[in-house]
């Protein structure tokens, strides 16, 4: 089989049994250029790894698993302050840490293709960002972005988003319908939930609720199917309107996400703690890594299956490299910030459940042979994706994928 026929096939065949209207966005959002494509395809990622790389025998970490250069984001913490950090965290899993070097890395070359960056400077760009990493390893603390020092693209994203406030973000998101306030139905942040699941999901928030300190704050309004993200798009994800009673009072929405088993756990040899569920897995990752969870954070079951709560809040944009692709100095902080958040996550998460103690990562960051393989290896994948995302949105434009989205 060539590869151009397999791409399509592994692709069809990983995301079967998904929601179609949500598997269809997927699609175009894929089709649309090589970094959709290379974001909408972690598995593949994973299938084309090597078994026998020098990559292998770096210190075991926990890893994002899906990062890449849009997997960052600024967000409002459980304190309500400001934060910017790694912000997805469905595929992460014990592995070596080149793992998620290697794939932003990677990501960022495809994204310089795409923005008119040239080669060289983008490589330059991911030696600075592995210079960073190792810097931050070899200091041994883990720090986050302070708001009030940030520099470049990472401080735009910070001060957009602590002047965006819940009440106009609520306004945008919902509606009066007869008379009572709902979700409104856009068909870019959502779509309409089906009775069955209206009814389960009601169910859930009020048991739910029933269990937490402050109850009043879980009435149930109203749900809908959710529409974000690249990679996960077409599994169960909902956005859900509560009224908060007591204290804090007013209306919140809350996202809801079945949690998958991570695409990384069939080519990781690394023994792995025996999580209860996949949502324990991603929850206790994220609470691991990042300076501060987001409010509500919260693996929970509903009908015996695994999913990740948490309250929605206002969201800046990704990080997007056609926003600076001309202003050198801006990407060069950039590169600099993204090396020291993935180390600070690394180091915050050092000696759990089987991952490197922080003497080990010191002493990792003191080599330099293992830098220039992760180039080597971005380079290489670079162009794989290119080529696989041309056969994909070929495949899209012959309609290949439409009776994959057939209800």
């Amino acid at each position: 089989m060539s590869r151009q026929s397999d791409v399509v096939e592994r692709v069809i065949k990983f995301n079967r049994g998904r929601d179609p209207e949500r598997l269809a966005l997927k699609w175009k959002a894929m089709q649309k250029d090589a970094l959709g494509f290379f974001r909408g395809t972690c598995h593949l990622y994973c299938e084309d790894w090597p078994t026998a790389s020098p990559l292998n025998e770096t210190p075991s970490v926990w890893v994002c698993g899906d990062l890449h250069i849009e997997n960052f984001g600024a967000y409002k913490g459980d304190d309500r302050l400001v934060y910017f950090d790694i912000a997805d965290f469905d595929e992460s899993i014990l592995a070596p840490c080149a793992w998620d070097l290697t794939r932003l890395a990677t990501s960022a070359l495809v994204a310089a293709k795409i923005h008119g960056l040239k080669h060289k400077s983008a490589v330059a760009l991911c030696r600075r960002f592995l210079e960073a990493y190792t810097v931050a390893l070899r200091d041994g603390k883990a720090r986050w972005v302070e708001r009030a020092i940030a520099q470049g693209p990472i401080k735009s994203l910070l001060e957009g988003l602590e002047g965006r406030k819940r009440a106009a973000f609520l306004a945008g998101r919902s509606q009066l319908r007869d008379g009572k306030l709902a979700l409104r139905i856009d068909q870019k942040h959502t779509l309409a939930a089906h009775p069955d699941d209206r009814k389960r999901i009601k169910k859930f928030v009020r048991e739910f609720g029933a269990e937490e300190s402050n109850p009043r704050f879980f009435k149930f309004i109203d749900v809908a199917r959710r529409i974000a993200g690249t990679g996960s798009l077409g599994l169960e994800r909902y956005t859900i309107l509560v009224e908060g009673r007591g204290r804090p009072a007013g209306y919140f929405l809350l996202d809801l996400k079945y949690a998958a088993a991570s695409a990384l756990a069939r080519y990781v040899t690394i023994k792995q703690p025996r999580w209860k569920n996949d949502a324990e897995r991603v929850v206790a990752v994220e609470r691991r890594m990042q300076a501060i969870s987001p409010a509500l954070l919260h693996a929970v079951s509903i009908d015996s299956k695994p999913y990740v709560l948490r309250e929605l809040m206002p969201t800046q944009d990704k990080l997007d490299l056609k926003k600076w692709k001309g202003a050198a100095d801006d990407l060069d902080i950039l590169a600099r910030d993204l090396g020291f958040l993935v180390a600070w996550g690394e180091l915050r998460s050092s000696g759990r459940g089987g991952s490197a103690i922080i003497d080990e990562l010191i002493e990792f960051a003191a080599k330099t042979k293992w830098q220039h393989s992760v180039i080597d290896y971005a380079e290489h994948y670079q162009e794989i994706a290119c080529r696989d995302w041309k056969v994909f949105r070929n495949a899209y434009r012959d309609g290949v994928f439409k009776s994959t989205t057939s209800a």
